[in-house]
């Protein structure tokens, strides 16, 4: 079977991470295109890749390139547009997360997918880390019984990457639709996606972008600049219509330790995803606490973004089920805006 043709909308830093994934699965997919609204950088990037066709716009790219499939990695604000372009071309969609700015947009992004007859798959890219395959097949297996309640959580001291990140036109939003979306989806996946019914949460922008601080480094977007005008934090608290209930931190700047953790309750024993896999139960009348063996314990950002990569291409190409259909991106979108509604209004939000 011939080898998918793939082309990539937007050159910035996360592109970096597919055309890694591409390039490792180069057995089953390539990259023939790439196009930036910073014509420049998409030249850099084909010329750093050796990817034969250039453009400055997708409209261009998805009229003249010999492509089969898109990976839409650019700001949020384009994610919609680029991909419902690109799914109507009768191309295939890998769209990185969030898969929109807001729900509403992102189920346009489903119907047209489903329109057109074509794959939308959402960049939840965290599903494919090992320590999250092998809590999803202790669940999964029973060993834990009931999933009702999860706690995550994600703490910058100083991680604001500014730029269009922090600017909400293009972002959406700060710390919650960048490093929120990632532990919101892995807390109702590895519970069997229950459905959400309501939210009630706070969002907080008391401490910006801290320009003065020195001696420690962070990441920074290509674009960088400082002005910021998005949430620094979010809390939340997350009803399911199975009973689960998810307790929600995130934040990209707090005075705090960085750290990052994700812990489910259940009713025959408990898991910690991070910062280590642990699996706690009561065995034999004795409290038990067991670390399955990993090749790797925390994220292997190649490793998953390749996992990622294989998948979307042989779902394309095989019509293998998809493991992140759009329509889990569309009740992630929902669960966003209640959040950010509610931190609004003050009051709790229903989820329909």
């Amino acid at each position: 079977m011939e080898k998918l043709r793939i082309g990539i909308i937007g050159a910035g830093s996360i592109s970096h991470f597919h055309m890694v994934g591409y390039q490792a699965n180069s057995d089953i997919a390539e990259v023939t295109a790439v196009c930036d609204l910073n014509l420049e950088r998409a030249q850099e990037f084909a010329k750093k890749y050796n990817v034969p066709h250039v453009y400055g716009s997708y409209d261009e790219m998805l009229r003249d390139a010999p492509i089969d499939a898109v990976s839409v990695t650019t700001w949020n604000n384009a994610h919609a547009p680029a991909t419902i372009a690109a799914l109507k071309a009768g191309k295939h969609v890998l769209c990185e997360k969030p898969l929109a700015m807001n729900a509403r947009e992102a189920q346009q992004m489903e119907d047209t997918a489903k329109e057109a007859g074509r794959l939308l798959m959402v960049g939840f890219v965290r599903r494919f880390a090992q320590n999250t395959d092998a809590l999803k097949a202790v669940i999964d297996g029973g060993d834990l019984g009931e999933i009702y309640s999860s706690k995550v959580s994600v703490i910058r001291r100083w991680g604001n990457p500014g730029g269009w990140f922090s600017d909400k036109k293009r972002s959406g939003g700060g710390a919650l639709i960048d490093l929120g979306v990632h532990i919101i989806d892995l807390a109702r996946y590895l519970a069997g996606n229950p459905r959400p019914v309501s939210v009630y949460a706070a969002t907080f922008s008391k401490l910006g972008m801290k320009p003065d601080i020195t001696g420690v480094e962070k990441y920074k977007t290509a674009d960088y600049d400082e002005y910021c005008d998005v949430e620094d934090a979010a809390t939340a608290l997350i009803r399911f219509d199975n009973g689960m209930v998810t307790y929600l931190n995130v934040t990209w700047v707090e005075n705090a330790e960085d750290s990052s953790l994700m812990h489910f309750s259940g009713s025959k024993g408990g898991a910690q995803l991070e910062p280590v896999l642990e699996i706690y139960q009561d065995r034999h009348h004795y409290l038990t606490t067991t670390r399955p063996k990993l090749q790797y314990q925390g994220l292997d950002m190649n490793d998953i973004f390749t996992k990622e990569i294989r998948h979307f291409v042989t779902c394309a190409r095989d019509g293998t089920p998809c493991l992140c259909p759009a329509e889990d991106g569309v009740w992630l979108m929902k669960i966003l805006d209640a959040i950010y509604e509610s931190a609004k209004t003050g009051h709790e939000v229903q989820i329909g």
